[in-house]
């Protein structure tokens, strides 16, 4: 879909399709292509003077149909979102990311290496660059529709998602997101139960933590940011007590069985060693969680505290990153014993 729109100039505005869809609701009178066209032909709305491409995006949402005479008829959910164009922003938006959920342009660009969770500013972000100049039109009418905004830090050459449509980016797009940003063979693992037991670990700590800072004026601020920043080290962002103004503690979630044991990455190690003291690891107990009163074991700065503490804690080596040194440099299968 993205890729036969990227052959068009301009997709549109909220108000040149708050202005088209209006006429064609009235229905005084049928409006073909040609039309539409003729229409808003030497028209400038919202600055802009072509918008080639705005009846096939109608067309390609379902936002209209057009019939076998060429005329253009109105799906009835728009008709009724024509209150305001705030209102038919949300209802058009929805329909482009439901037509979307399985473009595979789109999920280039809303790629989980794209996307990333900015913990001072509290936005989800995706990179500028993400588009590239094949979809630009795509990423001026995000940003017309108010859905992409300008970074507030100027230095950030990144886009972030406007907090009122974070809900309608949740429903409709993280799944599948987070479907894609693993290899077939891993998307089987997340089905494991193993994989289970981790969401059920960050459900846990997330309701913990929201209870234990139930007075934070910000409460709601404490989220799960690992399926948004699969690179950021921890699961969840939260506050160290009532009085702190911004994210100060960043927590790790390890569910267990028995004695409590978990695999920690390179990547949460290196985060912790830096974060130290605003560092916690989580440990939840899968047998006990769901028992009134149950605390999970807290351990904070833990790259300090296992580390240093061999007889509290040990540290075995399952898996290693093996790399060539130097290209060429091979052994000759003879000379490996058996």
């Amino acid at each position: 879909m993205l890729d036969e729109l990227s052959r068009h100039e301009n997709l549109g505005t909220p108000k040149y399709f708050h202005e088209l869809f209006t006429r064609l609701a009235n229905g005084d009178r049928s409006w073909t292509v040609f039309n539409v066209n003729e229409y808003f032909y030497n028209r400038i709305v919202d600055g802009i003077a072509v918008f080639d491409g705005c009846v096939p995006l109608a067309k390609a949402v379902g936002a209209v149909v057009v019939d076998d005479k060429g005329c253009i008829n109105l799906d009835p959910s728009i008709s009724r979102a024509l209150s305001s164009e705030t209102h038919l922003s949300n209802k058009f938006l929805e329909m482009i990311f439901k037509a979307l959920k399985h473009d595979e342009s789109f999920h280039q660009i809303f790629s989980a290496t794209n996307i990333s969770y900015d913990v001072i500013y509290r936005y989800i972000q995706i990179e500028n660059a993400a588009f590239r100049l094949r979809y630009a039109n795509f990423r001026h009418l995000l940003v017309s529709f108010n859905f992409l905004q300008p970074h507030p830090d100027s230095d950030i050459r990144k886009l972030i998602i406007n907090q009122r449509y974070r809900r309608l980016f949740d429903r409709e797009l993280m799944p599948e997101i987070k479907k894609r940003k693993v290899g077939i063979e891993q998307l089987r693992q997340l089905l494991t139960q193993k994989q289970i037991y981790g969401q059920e670990g960050e459900e846990f700590a997330l309701k913990y933590e929201r209870k234990r800072l139930t007075t934070h004026k910000h409460s709601e601020a404490i989220e799960i940011i690992s399926e948004y920043d699969a690179g950021a080290g921890y699961d969840i962002v939260s506050f160290e007590n009532v009085d702190s103004t911004s994210h100060d503690r960043f927590i790790e979630v390890k569910s267990f069985s028995g004695l409590p044991r978990f695999h920690w990455s390179r990547n949460e190690m290196d985060v912790a060693r830096i974060k130290k003291n605003q560092y916690y690891l989580y440990l939840v107990d899968r047998a006990q969680m769901t028992k009134e009163g149950y605390l999970p074991l807290i351990i904070q700065n833990p790259h300090e505290k296992i580390f240093d503490n061999p007889a509290q804690w040990e540290k075995s080596i399952d898996a290693y990153l093996i790399t060539q040194l130097a290209a060429g440099n091979t052994v000759d299968s003879d000379t490996i014993d058996s």
